[in-house]
């Protein structure tokens, strides 16, 4: 007969405490977004760009299509923000909501935008390039 594993009081409360502090930096993430989402969706756009790794005809359409994605991201319930960044999970150990939203946006919805070319690199150094950008700016 297999052993029940039943977690003490001190695993139980030390697992608790580990998920209510990823919870915390989440939000804490999230709600941070609007005091500096102008230089935020600027410094993405531009470095994506410079980095070549999204091609484009208009760096001003990219520009926007960040900006709506963090607007998005904002508003977001947490379903919404899990469903989109489901196939992207296991990217990276602990990811960056921020950086991993944006890297699916960009993986999922960038590249059939009219005015993107071609989107270069691989999940890990877009992921890499949008979360340098992102820790510049965000908690």
């Amino acid at each position: 007969m297999a052993k029940v594993f039943r977690p003490s009081t001190r695993e139980s409360s030390i697992l608790s405490k580990i998920e209510s502090s990823k919870e915390y930096a989440r939000r804490r993430s999230l709600n941070a977004i609007p005091d500096c989402i102008v230089a935020l969706y600027n410094a993405i756009a531009m470095k994506l760009v410079e980095e070549r790794l999204v091609e484009t005809t208009n760096k001003n359409g990219l520009e926007d299509q960040v900006q709506g994605c963090l607007d998005k991201l904002t508003r977001a319930d947490d379903f919404d923000i899990d469903y989109l960044i489901a196939p992207y999970r296991n990217l990276i150990a602990n990811p960056h909501i921020v950086s991993i939203y944006v890297t699916a946006f960009v993986l999922e919805k960038v590249i059939d935008h009219k005015d993107t070319v071609d989107i270069y690199g691989s999940d890990e150094e877009i992921y890499t390039c949008i979360d340098t950008q992102v820790k510049k700016h965000l908690p």
